[in-house]
């Protein structure tokens, strides 16, 4: 009976441990992360090394808000303020090989990308500073690039920020962001 019943209180100690620490399990970020490359799907085609036609250019992380029925442009995301491109940390973006961005070279590595939006362009802002939350030590002095993009206005709503590379020719892409009902194009060389 000592036995079964120190059995019992071993088993109720380990259900009680389980749950504290299953307790200290975050809850599903409201803005997840997500990822783009360029070209897409390209850790698939590692894979299957004879589907990689393209040389790995570039790599976006961000997060994704939802609209919610919110107002976004001019309200949720402030004109002529700082964004940083999404939701919790700043956006990041990797380059794998030198680009141009704005008529200036960009080198290979890590970087942040902020916005400064209004309804008709944004002022994209390519920076040295990495692994921040938000905007709010943004420092205009890391600044590697700056360049405008035009706002195009989509009958199409897009509920989750979202973020894409998209061919232009052989030698440059576009970033596409897309959020509400504007589409800005940022356009990337090499």
């Amino acid at each position: 009976m000592k036995q079964m019943l120190f059995c019992l209180g071993m088993l109720l100690a380990g259900i009680s441990v389980s749950a504290q620490n299953g307790s200290k399990i975050p809850p599903l970020d409201k803005s997840p992360m997500d990822m783009s490359y360029y070209p897409s799907n390209y850790p698939i085609m590692r894979i299957q090394p004879s589907k990689v036609t393209e040389p790995l250019i570039a790599r976006v992380i961000y997060s994704r808000p939802s609209k919610n029925g919110r107002k976004i442009f001019g309200e949720l995301v402030e004109d002529g303020k700082v964004w940083r491109l999404g939701a919790n940390e700043a956006t990041e973006v990797e380059f794998f090989r030198d680009v141009k961005i704005g008529g200036k070279i960009v080198k290979k590595g890590r970087y942040t990308l902020y916005a400064l939006e209004n309804s008709s362009k944004w002022t994209m802002i390519v920076n040295k500073d990495t692994d921040i939350w938000g905007a709010f030590k943004y420092d205009a002095s890391k600044d590697v690039a700056r360049v405008d993009c035009t706002v195009n206005h989509s009958s199409e709503i897009v509920e989750s920020f979202s973020m894409y590379f998209d061919k232009a020719t052989d030698k440059s892409i576009y970033l596409v962001m897309a959020w509400d009902d504007e589409v800005v194009k940022l356009p990337i060389s090499w």
